[in-house]
């Protein structure tokens, strides 16, 4: 019997290295070339609270000065870069194309995953895992490949190119896309058209949005009289926070709800995730367990796509999610959606189909 399992464990061996074999030699050696270098940049670390902006510059620099494009880095704030790449156009009068990513990603917990985050491994079915392979490494890699091709070809755009690769995104963007688009260099561009980032897509089919959502920060904190554990009595902080979680969970789900039914897409809709909450009496060995605390509190992201109301959407988190009445206060920080802050004109739709099927 064991020798029957050995020899059943190396023909399955043998079989997983012909499969991979099999499947890493479909693609051709120019695109096991353009995988290599998504891999290398994958392999920086640009997660957040630490990016490592400065080996990532180098990078994309080095990558673009090999295909000949002009490279000028700036930096509105010390130890974070932006890498601004241009290939001039023949008539530079007309305005530019500028192709945007951003250099950071969210941070990762290595030990949730199945492969390092930062080890860019390729499994048996060519699928990379990577800490920001989706948000958004892939797109620099992506615009970087197009224009390797394109010059490849002696192809000479009309209209100057420019990609603009930036810090601080994932934190809001104030100290690269922000400060960018404030900036003479970015006046000086002439831009007339933007391509950013968008849904992630498994198929060959790409959506197109000439518009984004709104991202909004809702905290909501609650009071009340601080008590034993073992009382029960109306109006504490904690059951509050309690009441405006259920209520904010009700509206995800009645939101959610028209997304699997197929109603709408996910990007028509409100979307709210509870991403933190800050709650208890701390103690020695972590929290009192016979205390009900006098403060607590408890953070949103939420979404409003362009067709939403956000006078409705206050009225609510007024009336139902934090109700004064319930003791409850809020606060909402308005994120500068990324394509607003980096585009200063109204993209229309049939600018940017246009745009991809000449491009292709």
């Amino acid at each position: 019997m064991s020798i029957f399992l050995v020899s059943l464990s190396s023909s399955l061996l043998l079989f997983l290295l012909l499969l991979y074999s099999f499947l890493a030699s479909s693609f051709t050696q120019l695109e096991e070339d353009q995988i290599q270098r998504f891999q290398k940049y994958l392999r920086i670390r640009t997660a957040h609270p630490d990016p490592d902006y400065a080996s990532a510059a180098a990078f994309l620099s080095s990558e673009a000065q090999s295909i000949g494009l002009q490279t000028l880095t700036l930096e509105f704030a010390r130890g974070k870069p932006l890498l601004l790449l241009s290939w001039p156009g023949s008539d530079p009068s007309l305005p530019s194309i500028l192709l945007n990513s951003h250099i950071d990603s969210v941070p990762a917990e290595p030990a949730k995953w199945l492969h390092p985050p930062f080890a860019a491994a390729r499994d048996a079915a060519g699928r990379i895992f990577g800490r920001g392979a989706q948000d958004d490494k892939c797109l620099a890699v992506q615009y970087l490949e197009a224009l390797r091709n394109l010059r490849a070809t002696s192809f000479v755009p009309r209209r100057s190119i420019h990609v603009s690769l930036v810090p601080d995104e994932e934190i809001g963007g104030a100290d690269g896309a922000a400060s960018f688009a404030a900036s003479e260099e970015f006046r000086a561009l002439n831009v007339g058209f933007v391509l950013d980032e968008g849904q992630a897509s498994p198929t060959d089919e790409f959506r197109v949005f000439y518009a984004d959502r709104s991202p909004w920060s809702l905290i909501v904190k609650a009071v009340g009289a601080p008590g034993h554990g073992s009382r029960m009595y109306d109006n504490g902080a904690m059951e509050n926070l309690m009441d405006c979680v259920e209520a904010v969970a009700r509206f995800r789900e009645s939101q959610f709800d028209q997304v699997k039914a197929g109603i709408k897409a996910v990007s028509e809709v409100i979307s709210v995730n509870a991403v933190y909450m800050k709650a208890g009496t701390p103690s020695p060995t972590g929290f009192a367990m016979n205390m009900q605390p006098s403060e607590v509190e408890v953070g949103f992201d939420v979404r409003l796509p362009p067709t939403a109301d956000p006078d409705l959407l206050r009225k609510r988190i007024d009336e139902e999610w934090a109700p004064a009445i319930r003791n409850m206060t809020y606060q909402v920080i308005m994120c500068s959606s990324y394509m607003y802050i980096l585009c200063p004109l109204l993209l229309k739709l049939n600018l940017v189909v246009t745009f991809l099927t000449v491009k292709g």
